[in-house]
């Protein structure tokens, strides 16, 4: 008798709850669904008092590039911490698409014409760019110009207008370098002129670009960065060409590596397959712009009913470049394949919460068994994001990047560059020198207008010998943000000495004076930035500690508030029982 009256009351007690209980439990349920659905990471990174998570290296245990170059860079030793108010991956994905901060800059256009007919844009900012010149077109890059080049890879759908991809660029113009950005076939407003169309695995538009720009500017060196599947053609060129290519150091950020594993993640759970919608809109857009073409190619009606990647691969990217099945093209095109055969210092960024690359396709062994490959794995950062500091204005992988190519320019293990000899009627001759520059870019479609310029109008950077000594000057010392605080010079070698040492006694006073300059600015730039970070962090801990001090009078603050309300509402619920 007793079990059954307490059979009874127990439901009686349920139900004589007020309401609003349930509202308040079913919302605190709904936030911790939210949380741990969305990765939040915001009270784990508090309760560690915002410290952020070390950076994992993987590398080979008798690599070079680890000892004489990674060892150097105190952004890869340190910590990454995401912005606290993007604390989830897919906060940190929205806002970089939304938004994303870009510094606002214009880049110089020339069509660059490839060897099967194809068009492509070619977008640079050199450094007298972002240094208070004026966008001149008569200002010319000469052939013995020796200021380092970047050749940036944009991600699927992607072009040089992607807010990531501005940030790299403006990063190393302002660094002082020249920057070119390899839009894909059909994007940056540029239409199709050949039957062929960029995939995940198209490396010859990489090739072609590369081998011009070190055929026609031999006196540079070149680098070349990587994004998303930008960083799979790039990865998937440098394992193809092994000791041949002309580039002498490469970065490769959030890479999909093996598309099989990245196309079985994608549809695994809700959140993946909304990505996936929305990339497959991506890449509908983009056959939209270039609907003649692909109905012809392609199926266009398959094409237009797709909703996934799969899908479009199955009805557009397997047609058109003729691969059996979308599994075959996966496996042909996955760079995965082709990195022990990575010859030139590399440099590989991967966030271990990316929801689009997984880490599960992060070919670790590979990595660590080849000696000029550093493999960086951080616990946040999304898909290209990487959001630090409260204002999330800057890029961790950026200044990670920036510091790589920065101490390796400096170093001697750059990849030796071979000139090439090439034949004076192949294709290279005719490509880039007949594109003419664009300031500003234009609202849709631009086809490719070609006209006579002669070799001598190529880019240019004013003012070259001040340049060399201000990059000089910041050779002497790169200090980073580390959370112990490291403040240390890191010597450097310029490949043109900018004076020579049997030039008399008055080049030599120069010379000597310039020294002087250079290690004073150096010494007031390694002050002001180590006053800098320690202000950050003075900041972050004053933050850390008004919040937790404050915390009770807000309660109380918050509690004196709403008591009357509350008052109510309990007392209404009480009469109503």
């Amino acid at each position: 008798m007793a079990n059954a009256v307490l059979e009874v009351e127990v439901p009686l007690a349920a139900s004589s709850l007020p309401a609003h209980v349930y509202v308040v439990a079913l919302l605190l349920l709904l936030v911790v669904i939210l949380y741990d659905f969305l990765e939040f990471h915001f009270l784990r990174d508090l309760f560690r008092g915002f410290r952020g998570d070390c950076v994992k290296l993987t590398f080979d245990s008798s690599s070079k590039i680890y000892d004489n170059v990674v060892s150097k860079c105190w952004v890869l030793q340190g910590r990454y911490l995401a912005t606290p108010w993007l604390s989830s991956p897919h906060f940190q994905i929205a806002f970089l698409s939304l938004y994303g901060r870009p510094p606002v800059f214009t880049y110089r256009r020339q069509l660059f014409s490839v060897s099967d007919g194809g068009t492509i844009a070619l977008d640079w900012l050199l450094a007298s760019d972002v240094a208070g010149g004026s966008l001149d077109n008569d200002i010319i890059i000469s052939k013995d110009e020796s200021t380092p080049i970047v050749i940036v890879v944009p991600g699927l759908t992607s072009d040089s207008s992607s807010a990531y991809v501005k940030h790299i660029a403006y990063k190393m113009a302002k660094h002082g370098w020249n920057v070119v950005v390899e839009n894909h076939r059909g994007l940056g407003g540029v239409s199709i002129t050949s039957d062929c169309f960029y995939n995940a695995g198209w490396t010859e538009d990489v090739r072609e670009v590369v081998n011009h720009l070190h055929q026609k500017y031999s006196m540079a060196p070149l680098f070349a960065v990587g994004t998303s599947i930008g960083a799979n053609i790039l990865v998937k060129y440098l394992g193809e060409e092994g000791e041949k290519t002309p580039l002498t150091g490469a970065a490769s950020i959030c890479s999909p590596w093996d598309l099989v594993v990245c196309d079985r993640f994608i549809n695994r759970k809700l959140v993946q397959r909304i990505y996936d919608r929305a990339l497959a809109i991506g890449l509908k857009g983009y056959a939209q712009l270039h609907r003649p073409v692909l109905t012809r190619l392609a199926n266009w009606d398959g094409i237009r009913m797709s909703r996934s990647v799969r899908d479009f691969d199955h009805h557009a990217t397997r047609l058109v470049g003729k691969f059996e099945t979308v599994d075959t093209y996966y496996r042909r095109c996955s760079s995965v394949s082709y990195v022990r055969n990575v010859s030139v210092p590399l440099l590989c960024i991967s966030a271990l919460d990316d929801p689009l690359c997984t880490k599960e396709a992060i070919p670790w062994d590979e990595c660590r068994a080849n000696k000029h490959i550093v493999l960086a794995t951080t616990a946040h950062g999304g898909h290209l994001a990487y959001f630090e500091g409260i204002a999330a204005s800057s890029l961790w992988w950026v200044r990670a990047v920036h510091e790589f190519l920065y101490v390796l320019h400096s170093s001697p293990y750059m990849h030796g560059q071979k000139i090439e000899n090439h034949d004076l009627n192949s294709p290279l001759d005719s490509s880039i020198d007949k594109g003419p520059y664009i300031n500003l870019m234009e609202n849709g479609l631009i086809t490719a207008v070609i006209s006579d310029v002669s070799d001598n109008e190529d880019i240019s950077d004013a003012n070259d010998e001040q340049r060399q000594i201000e990059a000089r000057a910041d050779n002497k010392a790169i200090v980073t943000t580390d959370d112990q605080e490291h403040c240390a010079p890191i010597n450097t070698a310029l490949d043109t000495p900018l004076l020579s040492s049997s030039s008399g006694q008055k080049e030599d006073e120069d010379a000597d004076a310039i020294t002087f300059k250079d290690a004073s600015t150096a010494a007031v730039k390694r002050c002001l930035k180590q006053l800098s970070r320690r202000s950050q962090r003075s900041i972050w801990l004053l933050a850390y500690i008004a919040v937790v001090s404050s915390w009770p009078l807000v309660g109380s603050a918050l509690l004196l508030v709403f008591r009357n309300k509350l008052k109510g509402l309990f007392s209404g619920s009480v009469r109503g029982r």
